[in-house]
């Protein structure tokens, strides 16, 4: 069941629908890996075969492209470094 393509695109759907409902890169991170790997598996070849003959590997390649995909949202969309507004003044004081 983990060596088909259909599962893993099944999977990054939820996953992409779950970060439109809870907003925060997380889920979309793992939506990234979860569709690299469906795009691997469905298109075949010598990676597809091992993949999906090694659970282990499969799920460890799912976790690298999650993490590398968290990391670029991160660093495109994410907070940037003294991003933070801070008011020197408050609107109530006349």
């Amino acid at each position: 069941m983990w060596g088909a393509w259909w599962v893993w695109g099944a999977a990054a759907v939820v996953l992409a629908i779950g970060e439109v409902i809870l907003p925060s890169f997380v889920l979309l991170g793992f939506a990234i890996g979860a569709a690299v790997i469906a795009l691997i598996l469905l298109v075949g070849g010598p990676l597809a075969v091992w993949l999906a003959g090694n659970l282990a590997v499969l799920l460890l390649v799912f976790a690298v492209v999650s993490l590398l995909a968290w990391l670029a949202l991160r660093r495109w969309v994410g907070v940037y470094r003294n991003q933070v507004k801070t008011f020197d003044r408050d609107i109530n004081e006349n």
